[in-house]
Parts: structure tokens; C-alpha cells; sequence
């Protein structure tokens, strides 16, 4: 049984920062490439940042400077930093792991999801 358990959120002031955290279990972690995710009331859900299993990063426009994710495999856990944060980045975040099952296919897990809220 995989879970992915995203902790973190909260309510910050615009500009301020906050961190999460998605902590995997079960042995899927080291093989899986790791992404954030978010999803404001009324949107699509929309990708936010993804890294490799060799460290390679990925960001949406609107996060690129702001955003930092990473992962530490030791801890089978992925972060999302957030600073400079803006109420536009208000949403539901949700951490994915995309773990290989071969043929160029994968199996795409999801947590619970997160709330962040940014006032102003």
C-alpha cells in the first residue's frame, strides 16, 4: 500500500513563506519521479513543480524564482519550498509520484492535498 501524507499548509500573509512536505511510504519513492501540484476553487488542477529521480527540476512560469522543490531520499520525502508567496498561489496542493511499471508507462499516486491560503 502506497501513501503519500502532505503536511505544511496553513495561512501565510503575502510575501511570507511556507514549506511542505510530502512523506511517501512503501518502497516506490527512490524510483519515482516527484511533483507538486495545486488547485484554486473553480480552476483545473495545474502542475506547480516536478523533479527526477536524478534531481532535475521543473517549474510553471508563475513560480519560477519563488518555488523550490527538492527531495531527500533518505526520508522518502519531497519538499516544496515557497517563499514570495502571493494570493494568487492560494490552492489545494497535492504531491504525486509517478512510479515507472514499464513500457515507458507509469503508475501516478496522489495525497490527501494541503490548503494553502495567502492573505493579503
Amino acid at each position: 500500500q502506497v501513501q503519500l501524507v502532505e503536511s505544511g499548509g496553513g495561512l501565510v500573509q503575502a510575501g511570507g513563506s511556507l514549506r511542505l512536505s510530502c512523506a511517501a511510504s512503501g518502497s516506490i519513492f527512490s524510483r519515482s519521479a516527484m511533483g507538486w501540484y495545486r488547485q484554486a476553487p473553480g480552476k483545473q488542477r495545474e502542475l506547480v513543480a516536478t523533479i527526477t529521480t536524478g534531481g532535475s527540476r521543473n517549474y510553471v512560469d508563475s513560480v519560477k524564482g519563488r518555488f523550490t522543490i527538492s527531495r531527500d531520499n533518505a526520508k522518502n520525502t519531497v519538499y516544496l519550498q515557497m517563499d514570495s508567496l502571493k494570493p494568487e498561489d492560494t490552492a489545494v496542493y497535492y504531491c504525486n509520484a509517478d512510479f515507472p511499471v514499464g513500457l515507458g508507462m507509469v503508475h501516478r499516486y496522489w495525497g490527501q492535498g494541503t490548503q494553502v491560503t495567502v492573505s493579503t
